[in-house]
């Protein structure tokens, strides 16, 4: 029996707010009569995004609160996490949705990038977990009414291993095991508690874009792009302009699974084919499958371009 009822009076959290999954959740949360919580780590389009949700919320007796936030800073999210607390109470809805994109051949990849995207893809998800399930369970155990909700966003490179984006690869399978983990664990402790992983495909949301975003001090002032780089740039841009499914659609259906208690959120269910694959490959102890059995033109033209010819 689902006991959902409804999201208006309620608080959500939202990580990378925004632009892309951020922003779109964040336009259905305030339509859905939510105070909004916006943090983004750019300035400008924060500001832009927050006078529309203001509006948005306003006209559904919402409120909003808009914070420039690193996610990869502990000290950063702590002071999130007590304004929130002090302002609106314990959320119902964290989304742990700020992420960056980074590619090329996986030794190719600085230490500065591994630090970079670590710091926001695992370590961002990391702080929003630590910070507010404990807000959260303390709520439940206060209200037996109060349900919540923690959303990350992994990728479906959470579930595979595609090559030249090693670096991505790996933030997003560790967001993935820390979603699953925290799912199981929160069964142990609460029935009003509960996690969720966002795996989206290609989807247009401007990662393909984040270096905009890069602190100085997260970059090696000599490092030029390499070949692989600037390769796994331009397919991703491709693959990503390209995608049928909007940031949009996919908010719809992180809200429906919040309402169904849904843990896996995928936005190209017909992707999960090339999971199966992979999980055989573990199971029969068989070498990793090639990606682009499918597509070997693909595979083809990325081994030209790598290989110079």
């Amino acid at each position: 029996m689902n006991d959902f009822k409804g999201f208006k009076g309620q608080t959500a959290v939202l990580t990378g707010a925004a632009s892309g999954f951020g922003l779109e959740c964040a336009r259905f949360a305030a339509r859905e009569g939510m105070h909004v919580v916006m943090v983004d780590v750019q300035a400008d389009a924060l500001a832009t995004a927050a006078a529309e949700i203001t509006a948005l919320a306003a006209a559904q007796g919402g409120r909003v609160l808009a914070r420039q936030v690193d996610v990869s800073s502990a000290e950063a999210m702590q002071a999130l996490a007590t304004e929130v607390q002090q302002q609106f109470g314990a959320p119902s809805v964290v989304f742990n949705n700020a992420g960056v994109g980074s590619g090329g051949l996986v030794w190719e990849n600085t230490l500065k990038d591994w630090e970079w995207v670590l710091g926001v893809n695992v370590w961002g998800v990391v702080h929003g977990v630590r910070l507010f399930t404990p807000m959260m369970l303390a709520a439940a155990a206060a209200d037996p009414s109060f349900q919540g909700h923690i959303v990350n966003t992994a990728s479906m490179a959470g579930l595979l291993n595609p090559p030249n984006m090693g670096v991505y690869n790996v933030s997003k399978h560790a967001v993935v095991s820390l979603s699953e983990t925290l799912y199981q664990d929160l069964a142990l402790v609460s029935d009003q508690v509960h996690a969720h992983v966002l795996c989206p495909f290609f989807v247009p949301t401007g990662i393909t874009a984040s270096h905009r975003n890069r602190p100085a001090g997260m970059s090696d002032a000599d490092a030029q792009p390499t070949r692989s780089q600037l390769i796994g740039k331009a397919m991703s841009e491709k693959a990503v302009g390209s995608g049928k499914v909007s940031a949009a659609d996919v908010a719809a259906k992180v809200f429906a699974a919040l309402r169904d208690k849904q843990f896996y959120i995928y936005s190209h269910p017909k992707a999960l084919a090339s999971v199966q694959t992979r999980l055989e490959d573990i199971v029969l102890a068989r070498n990793p499958t090639d990606p682009f059995k499918d597509k070997p033109e693909v595979g083809q033209q990325l081994r030209a371009a790598l290989r110079g010819a």
